[in-house]
């Protein structure tokens, strides 16, 4: 049997249209489940972690928008399409602001949603494992920005639950964190997922400079807050391009 190409959520309260395209990416193998409204998809996002997410846009009491705001807290990593059949350019910029990929007018042109779908599922996953939540807001911004899908953990245990889950391509990871340090992950990883590759940041280079000579040789990399940041999206890059 050949690998899945990766899983699909499909949110329409249109019960004909969830068939339909439910056959047709299933057909094309990829794994998809069918939500009609938005507290039914919210439930499933919390069981199982999906690459994509194809929301409709207008359904009765909870929006394709308020879906994927919600559904960003849960899966930062899952890619959002939109579709609407009442686009208008402030309605764009709002799916587009909360950090949606792509919106689409509705009837979909499978022509143009096959690609885009296969597109998302293919962007490198990356984790980001730091307590500061600003911080990680921030670069989850910038990494979407370059085509990565971007996974955020702020302790240990949820970083492991994450890496258990979904095989990510790199993994940026703190080095001081509530309860532990990033050795720890860097450990977990390695043995989890041992094609991933490793990012240390820190921004205690003095402090724990003797720890971090044991830690840094675990890793791939090593960056130093305050980041800078061309440096550190160039190391991404090349690393998310190994054993690619």
């Amino acid at each position: 049997m050949n690998a899945r190409k990766g899983r699909l959520l499909i949110v329409d309260d249109e019960r004909d249209t969830c068939a339909n395209l439910k056959d047709i990416f299933e057909d094309l193998g990829y794994d998809v489940e069918v939500a009609y409204d938005g507290p039914s998809a919210l439930k499933l996002v919390e069981q199982c972690r999906y690459d994509v997410a194809l929301l409709d846009l207008k359904m009765p009491g909870m929006s394709g928008l308020e879906v994927y705001e919600r559904m960003k807290k849960i899966s930062s990593g899952t890619v959002a399409i939109v579709v609407t059949a009442y686009a208008t350019t402030d309605t764009a910029k709002a799916v587009l602001d909360a950090g949606a990929w792509k919106i689409l007018s509705k009837p979909v042109n499978l022509t143009n949603l096959l690609p885009l779908v296969e597109q998302a599922v293919e962007q490198p996953l990356v984790l980001v494992v730091d307590d500061d939540h600003d911080l990680c807001a921030s670069l989850w911004d910038i990494l979407r920005d370059r085509g990565y899908r971007v996974c955020v953990a702020h302790d240990i245990e949820h970083a492991k639950q994450k890496i258990s889950q979904q095989g990510h391509r790199v993994l940026l990871v703190d080095m001081k964190l509530p309860e532990g340090h990033g050795g720890e992950i860097l450990t977990f990883v390695h043995n989890a997922n041992p094609d991933a590759r490793t990012i240390l940041i820190t921004g205690h280079r003095n402090e724990l400079e003797a720890l971090l000579g044991d830690v840094a040789s675990c890793a791939d990399a090593v960056c130093y807050k305050p980041f800078d940041m061309p440096a550190l999206i160039e190391t991404v890059q090349k690393l998310s391009c190994c054993n690619a």
